[in-house]
């Protein structure tokens, strides 16, 4: 009852320019978002055509691309997180690179380097890979320190440094990476505030047996099906500026930051029994990503508000790779997702 009367407050009110407005405006911002997000529909079926399965990483992609947030897919190979990726890419008409990160990767590689050219007696930059729309950044353990500097560079400012000049990156940039968590030998693991930058960690799990066998019917032959393109570049920054419009009242807002503080002191909020197995908890950039992954996540539902629920929807995605455990956590076998599970259960739902 309390959440069904929450959600009556939500679609009466909406906050906008310092006003609060009727009922009529939320309902023109549900069907400005209804209109937005009709491609959604249209690039899913496209993105099907040759992704079997895989629902929470198809969507995490999109969230990240509305939200301009750096995705973190964890998983064993042959799982299709690189297929995924090219896919989406191809549905959106975005400039798509793909860069195979090995030990002996150097900076240089990625952000490219300054070139003399004898006609004009000058050095010029020739620009690497990493300039594009979207990068895949495949097995990213696997490059060393200075790799990754450089990496991090052009995720936190979405920019990179050759030479002496600074060079700003397309619009929209995201860093799609993967690493298979069962390879140890020859990876570099990464460093918290190059995981910080990552808004989703998603685990890519093991499709269904059905799932299995429908994979096993379109890959089987020699003939791929083709990705058609749904929509440009522009529609999807229209998009994200419009997701990025979508109503969060105040009640959400206090609950994402609860969320947050329960991570950090859950002795407070009746978790003593999860208070020695966090080290660590979310940082203000986990509480920007809750709320901003929120908003996509209505968006892809077509609403114009948002709801507990899409906050408890992303909270696994937001909070796994950034909340550090004890050592007593892990002597007792008990993953980040365990930790989340019980802090969804504990908070009060507005």
């Amino acid at each position: 009852m309390r959440r069904f009367r929450a959600n009556c407050e939500i679609e009466r009110f909406i906050y906008s320019g310092g006003k609060n407005v009727s009922e009529v405006d939320i309902m023109a911002l549900n069907a400005a978002i209804k209109q937005e997000s009709q491609f959604i529909d249209k690039m899913m079926a496209e993105i099907n055509k040759v992704v079997v399965g895989q629902k929470e990483m198809v969507e995490g992609i999109m969230m990240g691309l509305l939200t301009g947030g750096h995705i973190l897919l964890e998983g064993v190979p042959g799982l299709a997180k690189t297929l995924t990726i090219a896919t989406v890419s191809k549905s959106i008409s975005l400039d798509f690179q793909r860069i195979q990160f090995t030990p002996d990767l150097l900076p240089t590689d990625l952000i490219g380097t300054m070139i003399f050219n004898p006609k004009s007696g000058e050095f010029a930059p020739r620009k690497g890979p990493i300039f594009t729309n979207i990068v895949l950044a495949d097995e990213i353990n696997r490059a060393p320190a200075k790799v990754q500097s450089a990496l991090l560079e052009a995720m936190a400012e979405k920019q990179v440094t050759i030479g002496d000049e600074s060079y700003k990156l397309s619009s929209p940039f995201l860093v799609l990476a993967t690493q298979n968590p069962l390879e140890q030998e020859g990876t570099y693991p990464l460093p918290e505030a190059q995981m910080d930058r990552f808004m989703f960690k998603i685990n890519v799990v093991y499709p269904g047996k059905g799932e299995e066998l429908e994979i096993l019917n379109r890959m089987g032959t020699n003939e791929k099906p083709e990705v058609q393109p749904v929509i440009s570049k522009e529609d999807l920054l229209r998009a994200a500026h419009r997701a990025d419009q979508i109503y969060v009242d105040n009640k959400i807002k206090n609950y994402i930051v609860e969320l947050i503080m329960a991570s950090r002191k859950p002795g407070e909020y009746g978790l003593s029994r999860i208070a020695n197995l966090i080290n660590v908890g979310g940082s203000p950039r986990a509480t920007i990503s809750l709320y901003r992954a929120a908003k996509a996540h209505a968006f892809l539902r077509g609403r114009g508000y948002v709801t507990a629920e899409d906050v408890k929807a992303i909270a696994y995605h937001v909070l796994r790779h950034r909340l550090i455990l004890t050592y007593e956590a892990e002597a007792e076998n008990i993953r980040t997702d365990d930790i989340i599970k019980e802090i969804l259960s504990q908070v009060e739902v507005p």
